[in-house]
């Protein structure tokens, strides 16, 4: 891409603000260079590494790039053996670490959220965790060698710390004495030429002997190294050698473990500042709300509330452009500081940025072309630059332009033939837009010649825009328009500051009619746009009410039927447990039954499984379920005789006689009557069972239920105790809590029997004679547990 449209645009700017994200020097350096591509495979790939890094940013967090630097000067000297320093061994053991921490950062998103490129370019990282790690054995933060590092260089510098203290105890001894105070400038211990030395002053420099070092710079103090201590600074000296030699034995190592693998560095490098590259290009589309545009080759421009990346966000307003489609030409009209530059700017910007992978400062759903070159002839007072052009400059661009372009290239002119006669200005603009307009070209051009306005209107394929401009306010709304041809306002403008009426009628009058219809159509056209775009932000507000109100519905219905969803579940849990609290009682006495018939007593198996059938019948299988057999018994028709259950009293009795709505219901032994539709039928009066014994009159009133009374008048003892204890089985299986047995009053045999029966059977809870209207002492009431 040429370098000129590159700094016209101000290019330059956006790759400084992308450096500035950047977290590493290497990083920095990518951003600096970076290039717009014209490759549209290219371009797509960019884009997705730089969605891919936002993706990653967005679920985890900043990638860890912290401590890298550039190392790769370091390796290629590791690498002719040259050695290398503690500090730049450690900056590519950081390196390491960082390629390893991003790399494994990368990777626990991409499990859940895939992002295929910049996962693979990070797992070609090598892992030299090895070599890293024998670095920072050795050396640390700092650039200093630890002791750890070779067992010499430990022993080495144990010998150093012991005779560095047994000098300075040796010199504080001399500093102590009565004597040194008197002599000595100052009570302390220095070191000069890395010896230890004491302040002496300068008429006692013959007490101590030795060696002077340096003296101050009145010459009345002398740094002087006893005479005492000579021989142990020498040795001091001596193991500071044997340490300086271990030191560069150690790095001499490592460096040649670097130089190894350097190849593998090198790359290793690479990928970590393409990686802190990628992660900048995120940062800064975060920074500027950007989106990423969807990409083609076909000359295709849609921009959504396009905004220009160098103005500040509560400054700029947003434009909204259509290029490629229906019209591949737009000619721009207005007055100056109207924002037509920055229009141009924005377009040219924005493709620029888009085509070197960066997401735009537009709303979801932009579509940028990737053209094969962008040209631009902007230079005039109102350009960031202020680079003030005259006609001759601006034909020498232009004509550049012409002999480079392309059918594939995008090309922006600003105040075309501006700077010479207006008449052969708009002459030369029209023949320019025209051999550009033919080659095929997407172009946008902006001029102040009324001439253009009347070639747009007239050429298949170009368009009329213009700026928006406020004639109350007097000013620039900075809106760009499309399809709607600028007005010149001058009349307005000067009628508003108080112009003369007469002045200005005159000036009408020189207008020519041609002119003033032109003015009057755009003043119309104008007109209707600005009533279209009120009508249209109306049906967008209601739109948008409309959606906010059924979003409201949709959720609220979500709410009720979950929460009725909730409520069944619990009915139905409730319900379970309940008959599974039966289920178990129930079970209990079947065990016991079972007992009681292979004691003899006369309990007959089907019975039993009978029951266990009825009980698992009960269990509520689910809604449906309970509803298709409620609307199943409901359609049913009770007759006389039949067994029912009733609601409101929850017993079960059986229809004695039919009345209209109301059925005289047998509950034990009372009658009563109820309405129909307070009556569930059980079973009707053609399955009823009738017991009929030979010889004797007991009776017991059941059907395929069981009832809750037992007549034993006429029977004996022996057989009302058997029928007894088979009625008492037969109503705990019924799951009834009371029971009712008539013996009548007689002489009480009877009556007395059955109440020891009663007294010694262990599920009857308790038992009594019936009240008044039970039938007194000819019933036994008995309560069953």
């Amino acid at each position: 891409m040429d370098s000129k449209i590159l700094n016209t645009m101000d290019y330059h700017k956006i790759l400084q603000s992308l450096a500035q994200h950047a977290a590493t020097p290497l990083g920095e350096q990518s951003a600096l260079a970076l290039q717009p591509s014209t490759h549209l495979e290219e371009v797509k790939r960019r884009l997705q590494a730089t969605d891919e890094a936002m993706t990653v940013e967005r679920l985890k967090g900043g990638a860890p790039f912290s401590g890298v630097k550039d190392i790769r000067g370091s390796i290629k000297r590791a690498r002719i053996n040259a050695m290398l320093s503690a500090s730049e061994l450690w900056d590519i053991s950081s390196l390491l670490l960082s390629g390893r921490r991003v790399a494994r950062h990368i990777a626990s998103v991409h499990e859940d959220n895939p992002v295929p490129l910049i996962h693979e370019l990070a797992q070609s990282i090598s892992d030299q965790k090895a070599l890293e790690e024998d670095i920072r054995h050795c050396i640390d933060e700092q650039g200093d060698v630890l002791d750890q590092a070779s067992t010499e260089l430990a022993t080495v510098r144990r010998e150093l710390r012991i005779g560095e203290t047994r000098i300075r105890e040796k010199l504080e001894s001399m500093i102590r004495s009565q004597s040194g105070q008197k002599m000595l400038q100052d009570q302390l211990v220095t070191i000069r030429n890395d010896r230890y030395v004491i302040p002496v002053k300068q008429e006692y420099r013959g007490h101590y002997g030795g060696i002077v070092h340096d003296q101050s710079s009145s010459g009345a103090t002398l740094f002087i190294e006893p005479e005492a201590i000579v021989a142990m600074n020498n040795k001091l000296r001596e193991t500071k050698l044997r340490e300086e030699r271990e030191i560069e034995r150690i790095l001499s190592r490592l460096t040649e473990e670097v130089g190894l693998l350097a190849d593998v560095l090198l790359y290793d490098t690479d990928c970590v500042e393409q990686l802190d590259f990628i992660f900048a290009k995120a940062r800064l589309a975060h920074q500027m709300k950007a989106s990423i545009p969807r990409m083609n080759d076909r000359g295709f421009i849609k921009l959504k509330k396009g905004r220009h990346p160098l103005i500040p966000a509560e400054q700029v307003v947003p434009i909204d452009v259509e290029l490629g489609n229906s019209y591949t030409s737009i000619i721009v009209t207005g007055p100056n500081t109207g924002g037509k530059t920055v229009s141009l700017k924005t377009m040219g910007l924005l493709s620029l940025m888009a085509m070197s992978g960066l997401f735009i400062p537009a709303e979801e759903g932009s579509q940028m072309c990737v053209f094969d070159a962008i040209y631009a002839d902007i230079g005039d007072e109102q350009s960031i630059e202020q680079n003030l052009s005259t006609f001759s400059s601006h034909l020498t661009n232009i004509i550049r332009i012409l002999g480079h372009m392309t059918p594939k290239s995008l090309v922006l002119l600003d105040e075309l033939g501006a700077g010479t006669d207006p008449a052969e200005g708009s002459a030369l603009a029209i023949a320019i837009l025209e051999h550009i307009h033919k080659l095929g070209c997407r172009m946008v051009a902006t001029t102040h010649y009324s001439e253009l306005k009347a070639y747009a209107y007239e050429r298949k394929g170009i368009i009329n825009a213009s700026m928006e401009f406020d004639v109350q306010t007097l000013s620039p709304t900075y809106r760009l328009l499309i399809g709607v041809p600028g007005r010149s306002n001058a009349f307005a403008i000067a009628e508003r500051l108080g112009l003369s009426k007469s002045i200005i009628e005159h000036a009408r009058g020189e207008v020519t009619e041609e002119d003033l219809r032109v003015e009057t159509m755009i003043a119309s056209l104008e007109e209707n746009r600005l009533g279209a775009e009120a009508e249209r932000e109306a049906a967008e507000r209601l739109r948008r009410e409309t959606e906010a109100l059924r979003q409201a519905l949709a959720e609220e219905r979500e709410k009720l039927e979950a929460d009725r969803d909730k409520r069944v579940a619990r009915a139905e849990e409730e319900a379970r447990a309940i008959v599974a609290k039966a289920r178990r009682e129930a079970e209990e006495i079947i065990s016991e039954l079972r007992q009681l018939a292979l004691e003899g007593a006369q309990v007959k198996d089907h019975r039993l499984t009978e029951a266990r059938r009825k009980l698992d019948e009960a269990a509520p299988a689910s809604k449906i379920a309970a509803k298709t057999k409620k609307s199943v018994k409901a359609a049913r028709k009770i007759e006389a005789g039949d067994e029912v259950m009733v609601y409101s009293l929850n017993q079960k009795g059986s229809v004695v006689e039919l009345a209209g709505q109301e059925a005289v219901v047998q509950l034990g032994i009372l009658k009563m009557k109820v309405r129909l539709d307070d009556l569930e039928l059980l079973s009707s009066s053609k399955s009823e069972a009738k017991q009929v014994q030979s010889g004797m009159n007991v009776k017991r009133t059941r059907g395929e239920n069981v009832r809750s009374e037992l007549d034993l008048r006429g029977a004996n003892l022996e057989e009302a105790m058997m029928e007894v204890d088979r009625f008492l089985d037969e109503a705990l299986l019924g799951n009834l809590g009371q029971v009712y047995i008539i013996h009548g009053k007689g002489t009480g045999i009877l009556r007395t029997g059955i109440q020891e029966f009663l007294r010694r059977h262990k599920h009857v809870k308790s038992f009594r004679l019936g009240n008044y209207g039970e039938g007194g002492t000819g019933v036994t009431v008995a309560e069953l547990k």
